[in-house]
């Protein structure tokens, strides 16, 4: 008896099945092949002549495979779903691969993707990259011919300090911009592998449809050893322009009972596809694609009634005991049972009154308590902003420094927005990655800079404190002067070689006596750890202010390097530091070599997928110097002197630290170099080298090789502020605007 009862289900799902089945509406052009092996192609696409849109959704049937395998026109792209709702396309690419061995040959491969009619899904894919010697990047274009460029590194020393997740360490992952219509992928390795071979001798790097790969540092580089291609998705539109210009065309696509959704491409171009409209199915290019979805035959959504079809929707018609939900009639709920009317009114009437009263009381009594507690309530607010934001933490650090760090002042909220206006856009000076910077006037009329933190973490606050602690302990002219913090409230390359031989090396000298002074001049020897060009601010007379000190450490005295995890700026960090984590004042000097490199060339540190630094050390030792200076330092006549600072330069790239130059040093060979340019001979002083060598010293200048590239930057020059890179404030700080801009 079980098993006739099994056998009658069975036939009774078969039947459900082909119903559905039956009820599908057609996907192709009548008459027209709608399937290649196991892929059903919709209209617009098609394969035969007369069967698609237009060429753009032309399909070739591969049937010399097994499945077949459809193909997008005539090219290799293989087509493996199409989605008819949401304009997208699933096709495989191929994974881009960097491989070395004990040798330090490398295999490659770097596969480009080129579909021009489609775009690649930015929300649907993800660009990863694995290894633990890697850095990948991706550079496509747009339909405008827009160049766009992203990427991410990866970096590791052995297999237990791989992470779980995808985060930088052995993998790393990034989002894609919009519009992509080709992309080529890129793979660079700054040792060749040659420290990790044993376990990881090869970098890949792929864009992948979101959910389709999973990194486990366990099994993730076995894997992609044996993986050629991965899925990713493809937008496509089926017309140009908004759905407003699209309906007000004749060739507008969207058939009866569908609707126009609108697709932006870029921030110039947009384009439509088609959906059937709710209570609706099949497809909406078809003049009788989209048809109306019997709801009650699918299955019976009106319990405790009776369901009534209508076209793209339904309505119920309730069992007795049972009335409409009233939206839409979709839906039956209980009627309450119909005792004597009077005495229903009579007893609402009663609560009515009685609730209306007691509301009005405890309106009366809450408004008088809400009065009193108001002020307590804000005070305590206060007080736990005061605690997360880290005001326990940076009271316990000043009573760590037993009084020697100059107490900072603490600001109400009140006072920072009354000198800023209550934050008004007017004075926005500019925006960083944690907060963003206003012009602020306090009430002794001093202008400052007041830079008001986008939100905090327990990390962010430990950074916070951790620059209000090192700069208090400075008082140098060129380092900005911090003011006081508020703890209570939930750059040189924009200006391009518009300065002169002469602000440049001033800017030079001043940026290295800052730095000197904080390795040998303050009571505990600071290293900066972040210094870049987008942290030395400019004021109204180009005096140099070293700033950010939120990664900065204090080196506690008879202590030379410090073991720390990695933190700085690509295209700034030191390579030993990067490689070892043994911070020392020598990385600070590594750091400022690529400063003096950009004030003479006006070039930013990563530029067109190369590292400024490998590019300046290979002109250097091909004697091409005047290849990469700016043009206004060899018209003004300034060689001589920005040969030395070259020099000096290539001394502070050096790949060891220990065979480079002090802070100390480099500043007082720059002072002697900026003397000399100033003096009448400084111009032209060929006719007596000797003495040049004597006033500017004589440094070596021993070469290294050093392949360090990386990511693509809008805008090279000078740049005046802190746009870019690492921003270590997270809560509001003031520091003189006067001073500093």
């Amino acid at each position: 008896m079980l098993l006739v009862v099994l056998v009658l289900l069975a036939f009774a799902a078969a039947d459900k099945e082909a119903e559905a089945a039956e009820a599908l509406p057609p996907q192709a052009i009548p008459g027209c092949t709608d399937h290649c092996g196991n892929l059903t192609i919709p209209y617009p696409f098609g394969i035969e002549l007369g069967c698609y849109m237009t060429e753009t959704f032309s399909v070739t049937c591969n049937t010399s495979t097994e499945p077949p395998i459809a193909t997008w026109r005539d090219s290799s792209i293989a087509i493996y779903n199409i989605y008819l709702p949401a304009g997208e396309m699933q096709i495989t690419q191929y994974v881009a691969y960097d491989c070395y061995n004990s040798l330090g040959d490398n295999d490659y491969d770097q596969p480009l993707l080129a579909v021009p009619p489609f775009t690649v899904s930015h929300t649907r894919n993800k660009f990863i990259a694995v290894g633990c010697d890697t850095s990948a990047a991706f550079r496509g274009y747009r339909a405008d011919e827009q160049r766009l460029m992203t990427g991410c590194m990866s970096i590791c020393d052995n297999l237990n300090s791989l992470e779980q997740s995808c985060s930088g360490v052995g993998c790393c992952q990034t989002d894609i911009p919009s519009g992509l219509e080709n992309y080529t992928l890129t793979l660079e390795s700054y040792y060749n592998h040659t420290y990790i071979l044993d376990f990881n001798p090869c970098s890949y790097a792929f864009i992948v449809e979101e959910g389709k790969f999973t990194y486990s540092p366990n099994t993730s580089f076995h894997t992609l050893n044996n993986t050629e291609e991965l899925p990713i998705i493809l937008n496509w539109e089926i017309g140009e322009g908004t759905c407003d210009e699209a309906e007000q065309r004749d060739d507008y696509a969207c058939k009866a009972n569908s609707k126009c959704v609108k697709r932006t491409i870029s921030d110039e171009l947009s384009g439509y596809y088609c959906q059937c409209q709710s209570g609706y199915q099949g497809n909406p290019y078809l003049p009788d694609g989209c048809q109306d979805i019997d709801e009650c035959k699918v299955s019976n959504p009106c319990t405790n009634g009776l369901c009534e079809n209508s076209p793209g929707s339904y309505s119920c018609l309730c069992d007795k005991g049972y009335r409409s939900n009233g939206m839409n009639n979709q839906s039956c709920i209980q009627e309450i049972p119909n005792d004597k009317n009077q005495t229903k009114t009579t007893l609402l009437l009663i609560v009515s009154l009685s609730v209306t009263g007691g509301f009005l009381v405890l309106f009366v009594g809450i408004s008088w308590i809400c009065c009193r507690i108001r002020k307590t309530k804000f005070k305590k607010l206060k007080e736990k902003y005061f605690k997360e934001n880290g005001g326990l933490l940076l009271l316990q650090q000043l009573a760590n420094h037993g009084g020697s760090v100059e107490t900072t002042k603490i600001f109400t909220t009140e006072e920072l927005e009354n000198a800023t206006n209550n934050y008004h856009e007017s004075g926005v000076l500019g925006e960083g990655g944690y907060g963003t910077v206003y012009k602020g006037v306090l009430k002794d009329n001093k202008v400052v800079a007041i830079k008001k933190s986008k939100g905090g973490t327990s990390t962010q606050s430990e950074q916070f404190v951790n620059e209000v602690i090192v700069l208090s302990q400075i008082n140098h002219r060129n380092v900005v002067k911090l003011l006081g913090c508020c703890l209570e409230t939930a750059h040189i390359h924009k200006r391009r070689s518009s300065l002169s031989f002469e602000l440049r090396m001033k800017i030079a000298v001043e940026t290295a006596g800052a730095l000197a002074y904080l390795h040998s001049s303050t009571s505990m020897p600071i290293i900066h750890r972040d210094v870049k060009a987008a942290n030395i601010l400019l004021d109204d007379n180009y005096t140099a202010k070293v700033s950010d000190f939120g990664a900065s450490r204090l080196v506690p005295l008879g202590q030379t390097e410090i073991q720390t995890l990695v933190l700085g700026t690509f295209g700034y960090l030191d390579p030993e530091y990067l490689q070892s984590n043994q911070l020392t004042e020598k990385s600070d000097v590594y750091s400022f070599g690529v400063v003096l490199v950009e004030l003479l060339t006006s070039k930013v540190a990563l530029s067109n997928d190369r590292c400024l630094t490998s590019i300046f050390v290979s002109c250097m030792d091909e004697d091409c110097l005047k290849e990469i200076l700016d043009d206004a330092i060899v018209n003004e006549g300034n060689i001589e002197t920005a040969v030395s600072v070259a020099n000096l330069a290539k001394r502070c790239l050096r790949l060891k630290g220990e065979e480079r130059p002090t802070m100390k040093e480099v500043a007082m060979e720059l002072e002697g170099m900026a003397i000399m340019a100033k003096h009448p001979w400084g111009k032209n002083a060929k006719f007596c080298p000797e003495e040049n060598e004597y006033l500017l010293g004589s440094p070596t200048s021993d070469s290294y090789d050093m392949d360090a590239r990386g990511g693509d930057h809008n805008s090279s020059g000078l740049t005046i502020g802190t746009t870019t890179g690492y921003d270590s404030m997270q809560i509001q700080m003031l520091m003189p605007h006067g001073n500093g801009r």
